[in-house]
């Protein structure tokens, strides 16, 4: 007869599980999926799919061969891994280095930790700086959107982060190449300029990603609205102060992987702050950040850099904002 194990009160119950929310995560990427689809065509096909293959293959290996566990990449975590680490990929990167980018995310990001719930980094934007670092040139040649056919051989452009740099640098010239609000809003693949990583491209399927998680309550408003919040406040002060050199605000927000950082990565359940006053005070820091590396920093952007900064800061957070113990006495 098996045993009886009774924990001790309170007791908790929920529908929530590790597969769940990592599904739930992935079906909110959707849209955001299918408009690199269509802004990058078999590029975006092809280094989705090679990611997150490597990602999910990694993870069965080290799993089974060095770890000697059973796999479990049914969970969802490599795929979303891979496909997260995709996003934040160039819709012409070679398949090796997407490869290789797989590798460190799962084996150095993730398992070298000992898995799922271990790691103290977001292992996608691991595996996406040591990509950045190793292959500086690869991973800064941005196609232009609209070349749906075309893959290693796309014609490639400047960004609108890269002309935000410029302008940031005293270059007034780029102000005029800047596309408007809305085909940032939309993603415009007709303006030749270059469209920036995959999950970057269409801000409105990111923030359609953003209220199904939201209905859902896969997460909850405190990090991606702090991290907005606080970039929208910090660049528009310097906007009203120095117009010259600093654009509008809504630029700041609709370009680069602002907005992909701020939804789907720093929001990651293993690297963020439990309790909501950490999870402000962790967003609040990574917008700040991100502002101060994209306009006084070596690279145009640093949404993942800040992340991988405030992931590192997490468990000190935690151990400043301690939520309340149950049955705790408050001392008045």
């Amino acid at each position: 007869m098996g045993k009886l194990i009774v924990s001790l009160s309170p007791h908790a119950h929920s529908n929530d599980s590790v597969e769940k929310n990592m599904y739930g995560v992935i079906i909110a990427l959707v849209p955001a999926l299918l408009a690199s689809f269509y802004f990058f065509g078999l590029g975006s096909a092809i280094v989705c799919a090679t990611s997150v293959a490597a990602c999910v293959l990694f993870e069965w290996a080290i799993q089974k061969f060095i770890m000697g566990q059973e796999p479990r990449i049914t969970d969802g975590s490599a795929i979303l891994t891979g496909l997260l680490l995709g996003f934040n990929l160039p819709s012409n990167l070679p398949i090796w280095i997407i490869i290789i980018g797989a590798l460190v995310a799962i084996g150095v990001g993730k398992m070298s930790f000992g898995g799922l719930g271990c790691n103290p980094f977001n292992p996608a934007l691991v595996g996406r700086c040591f990509l950045l670092v190793s292959f500086p040139v690869q991973m800064t040649t941005w196609p232009v959107a609209g070349q749906y056919g075309a893959y290693l051989d796309a014609e490639t452009g400047a960004t609108p982060l890269s002309l935000i740099k410029r302008i940031a640098k005293g270059d007034t010239a780029a102000a005029d190449q800047l596309p408007d609000a809305m085909n940032l809003l939309l993603g415009d693949p007709s303006n030749g300029l270059g469209a920036g990583t995959i999950g970057e491209v269409c801000a409105l399927a990111l923030i359609i990603g953003l209220c199904y998680m939201l209905w859902k309550k896969i997460i909850t408003w405190h990090i991606p609205v702090s991290i907005i919040g606080t970039v929208a406040v910090f660049s528009g002060l310097m906007w009203l102060i120095d117009s010259a050199h600093y654009v509008n605000p809504v630029y700041e927000l609709l370009t680069g992987g602002l907005l992909l950082g701020a939804i789907f990565m720093a929001t990651d359940y293993v690297t963020s702050p439990m309790s909501s006053k950490g999870q402000i005070i962790y967003g609040v820091c990574i917008g700040i950040l991100t502002v101060c590396i994209r306009n006084w920093g070596a690279y145009p952007e640093g949404m993942s850099f800040a992340i991988l900064i405030m992931n590192a800061f997490t468990p000190l957070i935690n151990t400043y904002v301690k939520p309340k113990r149950y049955g705790e006495v408050v001392k008045k």
